[in-house]
């Protein structure tokens, strides 16, 4: 097989695990430790790309408008969190489906309204828009910087959980809210917290891949899907197991795609392998989360390992 193109999906399945665990790390978070379902929680990665795209149209500068857009999010995460959700959590978890699924339809409603059906494009500047040369391979710029930037807030989150007081105080509040509201800290606050830098990750997730997919409506409802499939995968709750989880289905869909062909040629006949193909490679992160769902309930790496 081509060296070039191998390397390409590899980047390309990279740059969709570090999406997937910006998106599936606020999720975690929010249903393992708030256990809160939040079905909207993709409307924060399509309204972060509509951010970016509407200010970096206007500006002409897509950075700044990408660091802009991260704390217009976590607003919109605190009001929601505040207005919206903080009357939820005493309910059921259907009526955390039934409430984050109306709030799905208000915000893909209010985006039409606002910006039109038609979605945004981004362009990139031209320092982001060329190649790094490795020798006879040519790597993308801006898919490199997709890469560091996930794996920083990885990085990031991983101190930030396990290293500072925020993050003891957040484990606390997870094992044992009532005792760790009568220690005198504020759950409340704490939640709404959690809750608006999960949407800022995923804010950050949407802002990152506007310039390649471009910004429209339907976007947060697909990224929901599978960072779900993360979330059972990697382990409810664990920041790790997100991390782990999303670069795994996003180098097993991409080289999935790419190469599902090939493989099953081995085995049966290459006009049977052409037609099976772009099925089988679209079920098997949903087959390896059966098989986890079977074997693993808790995931593969659950919160309290």
């Amino acid at each position: 097989m081509d060296t070039q193109l191998i390397l390409v999906q590899l980047v390309n399945g990279l740059q969709l695990g570090v999406l997937l665990f910006l998106v599936a790390a606020g999720l975690t978070l929010i249903f393992g430790i708030m256990d809160f379902v939040n079905l909207a929680h993709g409307a924060f990665y399509m309204v972060g790309a509509y951010i970016c795209a509407l200010l970096a149209a206007r500006t002409g500068y897509f950075l700044p408008s990408l660091l802009l857009s991260l704390p217009l999010v976590f607003v919109l995460g605190l009001v929601v969190e505040k207005y919206l959700v903080s009357h939820l959590y005493k309910m059921s978890h259907l009526d955390h489906v039934l409430a984050t699924f109306g709030l799905i339809l208000v915000f893909d409603t209010l985006t039409h309204y606002l910006a039109g059906p038609d979605g945004e494009a981004v362009l990139l500047p031209d320092y982001l828009n060329g190649a790094i040369n490795l020798g006879n391979i040519q790597l993308p710029v801006y898919r490199v910087l997709i890469i560091f930037v996930g794996l920083s807030v990885a990085a990031a989150l991983a101190w930030a959980v396990n290293k500072t007081r925020a993050g003891m105080l957040l484990r606390a509040g997870a094992s044992d809210r009532e005792m760790t509201s009568a220690l005198g800290v504020n759950i409340d606050k704490l939640y709404r917290l959690i809750f608006a830098v999960g949407a800022m990750l995923a804010g950050l997730a949407g802002a990152l891949i506007a310039p390649i997919s471009g910004a429209n409506i339907a976007m947060g409802n697909e990224i929901i899907i599978i960072a779900l499939v993360v979330v059972v995968i990697g382990g409810i709750g664990s920041i790790k197991g997100a991390f782990l989880g999303a670069l795994f289905v996003g180098l097993v869909d991409t080289m999935g795609r790419a190469y599902m062909d090939d493989v099953l040629k081995l085995f049966i006949s290459p006009v049977a392998a052409e037609s099976a193909a772009p099925a089988l490679s679209a079920m098997i992160v949903y087959i390896i989360m059966a098989m986890v769902l079977a074997f693993r309930p808790n995931g593969l790496f659950p919160a309290n390992k």
